[in-house]
C-alpha cells in the first residue's frame, strides 16, 4: 500500500477509536451533573450514590479520551504536513482555544469534582461539576468548527505567493452554517450515548435484583443464631431494596434521555442533510447511490448492487423520501453522481469526484440503523420498568448489553460517513486528499506508526473494558458524603476520591 492509504488508514483507525469515548464523556457529563442536582435539591440518598457510581464510569472514559486524543495531534505533523501547512492558519485557531479554553476549563474543575468530595461546600461542588461539563461542550465546538471547515470553507483567502490559507474572518468559522447544525446534531448523539450507557447499566442491574436479594438473604440465614440471621436477612432487604430503588430511577434517566436525545438527532439530522445536500450534493448522490438525477427521488432501504456499487439489482425503496431528506419537499429534484461528476469536472479539472459509493451508502444506512436500534430497546426498557413491576426476563437482560454499544457503533458510521463521503477532498473544493499527505513519509514509515498505535490501542481497550465491566458490576457506594469542617483539614491527606 502507498504511504497515503496508509496514513489514511491510520487517521480513520485512531479518529474512530478516539470517538468511542468522546461522546459517552460529553454526555455522561451533563448526566452525571443532573443527579448531583438532583441530589442537592432533594437530599435523597439514591441520587448520590448514583452520582457516585456513574462518576466513576465517566471518569474512565475521560482518562481514555485524553489519552487516544492526543496522537490526533501528532498526525498532523507526521502524516499530513503538507495538509498542516496549508490550513495551519486557519485550522489552528479553533483547536489552539479549545486546547486553551475548553480543555482547561473541564480539566481544572473536574479536579476540584474529583477532590472536593467533603472538602467543597455542596452548591459549590455542583458547580465545579457543571463547569466540567462545561468545558467538554465547548471542546466539541472548537473541534467541530474546525472540521467544519474542511466540509465548507469560509472566512478565508488563498495567498498567491505562499500557496496557503490565510484566516480572514474569525467570526465566520465559528458562525459556519456546517458548524452550527453540526454541533446540535452531534451533542444530541452524545446525550444518546451517555443515556444508554446509564440506561443499559440499570437495567442490568434491575433485572438481577431479585436473585441478588435472595443470594443476599441466603448468605445471611447462615448466622451463627436465629437473632442474628434475622437481622441480617432484614438487612440485606433492605440494602437490596435501596439497590433496586437507585437503579430503577438510574434505568428511567437514561431512557428518557435517550429517547428525547434521539428525537433531537433525527430534527438536527434533518437539517444538517439539506445543508449537506446544498454545500456537498456528491455526498448525499453517494449516500443513496443514486446516479441519474431524479424528481422525486425515493430512499433505499435496502439495496443489493454490483461490487463497484454502480449498477442496482434489487432495492426496498420508500417513494419521495430522499427528496425529502434533501430538499424538504417530497417532490424535490435530487442531483445525481453523474451530473455532479460532469459539473466538478468543469469547475475543478480533470479527474474523479466520487467517494467509494458502497462505503457512503451502507454507512449513512448503519448509522441511522444502529441508532434507531438503540432508541427502540431504550423504549421497551421504560414499558418494562412502567408502575412498580421489576422485569426478569433473560431476553431483556442480553438487550440491555448490547444498548450501550448501539450509540457508539451508530456514532463511528456516522464520522465514517461524513468523512469518507467528502473524498477526495481533504479541504472541499481546496485541496485533495492526495495533496495534503506528508511527501517525506515513506510506506513502510506509516505502517510502523499504524501497527504500533493498532496494538497500543488494542492494549487501551483491553484496559478501558476491563474497568467499565468491573465498576459496572460493582454496587453504588453507600457511604454518605462528609460535610466540610467535619475534621480538621490539615490531618486529612489529599486523596482520590474513586
Amino acid at each position: 500500500m502507498a504511504a497515503l492509504d496508509l496514513a489514511r488508514w491510520q487517521f480513520g483507525v485512531t479518529t474512530v477509536y478516539h470517538f468511542l469515548f468522546v461522546p459517552i464523556t460529553i454526555g455522561l457529563s451533563v448526566v452525571v451533573a443532573g443527579l448531583q442536582t438532583a441530589w442537592v435539591r432533594t437530599g435523597k440518598a439514591e441520587y448520590y450514590r448514583l452520582t457516585r457510581f456513574y462518576g466513576k464510569l465517566f471518569l474512565i472514559n475521560f482518562a481514555m479520551g485524553v489519552v487516544t486524543g492526543i496522537v490526533q495531534e501528532f498526525q498532523f505533523g507526521m502524516n499530513w504536513s503538507d495538509y498542516s501547512r496549508f490550513v495551519g492558519d486557519i485550522f489552528g485557531a479553533p483547536l489552539a482555544i479549545e486546547g486553551l479554553l475548553a480543555f482547561f476549563l473541564e480539566s481544572t474543575f473536574l479536579g476540584l469534582w474529583i477532590f472536593g468530595w467533603g472538602r467543597l461546600p455542596k452548591r459549590l461542588h455542583l458547580a465545579s461539576i457543571w463547569l466540567a461539563s462545561l468545558g467538554t461542550i465547548l471542546s466539541a465546538y472548537f473541534i467541530l468548527a474546525a472540521n467544519s471547515w474542511m466540509q465548507h470553507p469560509v472566512g478565508y483567502a488563498v495567498n498567491p505567493v505562499t500557496g496557503r490559507a490565510e484566516l480572514k474572518d474569525f467570526g465566520a468559522v465559528l458562525t459556519n452554517s456546517t458548524t452550527l447544525v453540526t454541533f446540535p446534531h452531534t451533542l444530541a448523539a452524545c446525550f444518546v450515548t451517555a443515556g444508554a450507557l446509564v440506561a443499559g447499566v440499570a437495567l442490568w442491574h434491575v433485572v438481577r435484583a431479585p436473585r441478588r436479594a435472595t443470594t443476599a438473604a441466603g448468605a445471611a440465614a447462615g448466622g451463627a443464631t436465629a437473632a442474628g440471621a434475622a437481622a441480617g436477612g432484614a438487612a440485606a432487604a433492605g440494602a437490596a431494596a435501596e439497590d433496586l430503588r437507585a437503579f430503577r430511577t438510574a434505568a428511567k434517566v437514561g431512557a428518557w434521555v435517550t429517547l428525547v436525545a434521539s428525537l433531537a438527532v433525527l430534527v438536527t439530522g434533518d437539517i444538517q442533510g439539506k445543508i449537506m445536500t446544498e454545500q456537498q450534493p456528491m455526498k448525499m448522490a453517494a449516500a443513496e447511490a443514486l446516479y441519474r438525477t431524479s424528481q422525486p427521488a425515493s430512499f433505499s432501504i435496502f439495496t443489493v448492487g454490483s461490487l463497484d456499487g454502480s449498477k442496482e439489482v434489487f432495492s426496498v425503496r420508500l417513494p419521495g423520501l430522499l427528496s425529502f431528506l434533501a430538499t424538504g419537499s417530497f417532490d424535490g429534484r435530487v442531483e445525481g453522481i453523474n451530473d455532479i461528476q460532469g459539473r466538478y469536472v468543469d469547475q475543478y479539472g480533470a479527474g474523479s469526484y466520487l467517494p467509494i459509493v458502497p462505503v457512503t451508502y451502507w454507512s449513512f444506512r448503519l448509522m441511522i440503523g444502529f441508532g434507531a436500534l438503540a432508541a427502540l430497546v431504550a423504549l421497551i426498557g421504560l414499558w418494562a420498568l412502567r408502575g412498580r413491576r421489576v422485569p426478569t426476563s433473560k431476553w431483556l437482560a442480553r438487550s440491555v448489553l448490547a444498548l450501550p454499544l448501539l450509540p457508539l457503533a451508530a456514532n463511528s458510521f456516522g464520522w465514517i460517513f461524513t468523512e469518507m463521503g467528502r473524498q477526495p477532498w481533504l479541504v472541499f473544493g481546496l485541496m485533495r486528499t492526495a495533496q495534503g499527505v506528508s511527501p517525506g513519509v515513506s510506506a513502510a514509515e506509516v505502517a510502523t506508526s499504524l501497527a504500533v498505535f493498532t496494538l497500543l490501542y488494542g492494549a487501551l481497550a483491553v484496559v478501558e473494558v476491563g474497568l467499565l465491566v468491573r465498576y459496572s458490576r460493582a454496587l453504588p457506594p453507600y457511604d454518605p458524603p462528609e460535610e466540610p469542617g467535619a475534621g480538621s483539614d490539615s490531618e486529612r491527606p489529599l486523596a482520590f476520591a474513586y
